[in-house]
């Protein structure tokens, strides 16, 4: 019976984790972002294990309170969470519908990190960048404004066509 119960609030508590938008991209939740990696029901506490984007991402804590707060709230605490650096987060742990959201978002998501056959660079080393898709029209005739945006694991770009900007999730 207790196994049942536990199984209950886990379940209960991944439900709530996937409404806890990311503070920094907040079309998308935790969970579509694939930070949210474990809950554990230790029966005198829920263990919430995260993984944060890279190791210095300066949301770490406001994601550590939203989500604590928020099982709080839901009545399944007390919480705890737990950061766990390896393996280190990829862009290939964003979801499917995360991906979708991050482009009506008007953010290009990332390819695919794992398998790549060249290493992620910051210059193109003499090679031409690949033109994304612009998210508003559709158009490739886009360009890369920045090896930087907003955050360092996204890359500014503008479109060409539509004269819009645009952020580039970088795969990592």
């Amino acid at each position: 019976m207790l196994a049942v119960a536990s199984s209950a609030r886990v379940a209960a508590a991944w439900r709530v984790l996937a409404t806890v938008p990311d503070p920094e991209v907040p079309a998308i939740s935790v969970c579509e972002l694939g930070i949210v990696r474990d809950v554990i029901d230790h029966d005198d506490v829920l263990e919430i294990v995260l993984t944060p984007t890279y190791s210095g991402c300066p949301a770490t804590e406001v994601i550590e309170h939203d989500i604590l707060q928020a099982i709080e709230s839901a009545g399944l605490g007390p919480a705890r969470a737990t950061l766990r650096r390896a393996p280190a987060w990829t862009t290939d742990w964003i979801s499917s519908e995360g991906r979708a959201k991050l482009l009506a978002y008007g953010i290009v998501p990332p390819g695919p990190a794992s398998g790549a056959l060249v290493p992620i660079r910051f210059f193109s080393r003499g090679a031409t960048t690949i033109a994304l898709a612009c998210p508003r029209c559709g158009s490739r005739h886009t360009e890369r404004l920045a090896a930087f945006g907003s955050t360092a694991c996204k890359a500014t770009w503008r479109c060409l066509a539509c004269k819009e900007p645009f952020e580039h999730f970088k795969p990592l």
